[in-house]
C-alpha cells in the first residue's frame, strides 16, 4: 500500500514539495513516520490511549528534523472540525478505521472537507466483496456461504466489524466532492498468512511484494483482495 500511496503523490505533486498530511487513526504512526522522514509535515490523529504512546515512543526514536515535522493529536477522526480548518491538508489518510464506523458516511464528508482543492484522499478498508474468500481458502465452508451476502466479519482481534463495498465507496466519495481517482487492491495472495509469521528472505519478499503489487492493480485480482485502496481526489 505505501508503494501505492506514493505513487499516487508522485503523480499528483510536483516533485520535492512539502505536502500537509493528515494522517486519521494513525495508529502506532507507520505511514505518519514514513512520509515525515520524506520531508512533508504530517499532523496524526488517534483516539486509543495506547496506540498514541506508541507513536509517540516510536517518533522520539527518529531524528529531529522528522520529529519537528510531526504533531500527534489524540482524538477521534469525527472532530477533525474542531482541530483544523477546512483545505488545511494536501492528502488525508483514512487507513484501516472505516471498520469499526457503523456509519461512516459523516467521518468521510469531514476527512473531505479538511482536503485543499485537487487534494488526496487514501482509504484502506476491508473489501466486503471478497468476505468469502478468506474462510473459503481455509476450508470453513459455512462461514465463506454465509459471508456472499453480508458486510460483517470477525476481524483477528476477535472484533466484530464492518466491510465496504467498493461501489458504495464510490458513491459516496462522488457525494463528498472527493470523487474515487483510482484504487487499488491490497493482500490478494497474503492474506491466509497467520498472524505473526516470519517474513520471507530478502529476495523472496521482494519477489511477494512484486506479485502482490502487480495483482493489486490488475483484473480481476485486486476485486478479490482483502482490502481495498481508494484515492479520491478533491475537485
Amino acid at each position: 500500500m505505501a508503494r501505492q500511496l506514493d505513487e499516487q503523490i508522485a503523480g499528483r505533486f510536483p516533485v520535492g514539495q512539502r505536502l500537509r498530511v493528515l494522517d486519521v487513526g494513525m495508529g502506532q504512526g507507520t505511514q505518519a513516520l514514513r512520509l515525515a522522514r520524506a520531508g512533508h509535515k504530517v499532523t496524526g490523529v488517534e483516539q486509543d490511549p495506547g496506540m498514541v504512546r506508541a507513536a509517540n515512543l516510536a517518533l522520539a526514536d527518529e531524528p529531529a528534523g522528522v520529529r519537528e515535522r510531526v504533531r500527534i493529536v489524540q482524538g477521534s477522526g469525527m472532530e477533525t472540525g474542531v482541530h483544523f480548518l477546512p483545505g488545511s491538508f494536501d492528502i488525508v489518510l483514512c487507513h484501516g478505521v472505516l471498520m469499526y464506523v457503523e456509519d461512516p458516511d459523516a467521518l468521510l464528508a469531514g476527512l473531505a472537507r479538511m482536503l485543499a482543492p485537487g487534494g488526496l484522499l487514501s482509504l484502506l478498508v476491508r473489501n466486503a466483496d471478497a468476505l468469502a474468500m478468506r474462510p473459503g481458502l481455509g476450508g470453513d465452508w459455512v462461514g465463506a456461504l454465509g459471508a456472499f451476502d453480508s458486510t460483517s466479519y470477525t476481524n483477528r482481534l476477535g472484533l466484530d466489524v464492518r466491510a465496504d463495498r467498493l461501489d458504495a465507496l464510490t458513491e459516496t466519495l462522488a457525494g463528498i466532492g472527493a470523487p474515487l481517482h483510482t484504487w487499488y487492491g491490497v493482500r490478494v495472495f497474503t492474506d491466509q498468512a497467520p498472524d505473526g509469521a516470519a517474513p520471507p528472505e530478502h529476495g523472496e519478499l521482494q519477489t511477494l511484494l512484486a506479485a502482490e503489487e502487480r495483482a493489486g492493480r490488475t483484473e480481476p485480482y485486486r476485486r478479490v483482495a482483502a482490502l481495498l485502496h481508494l484515492c479520491g481526489v478533491r475537485g
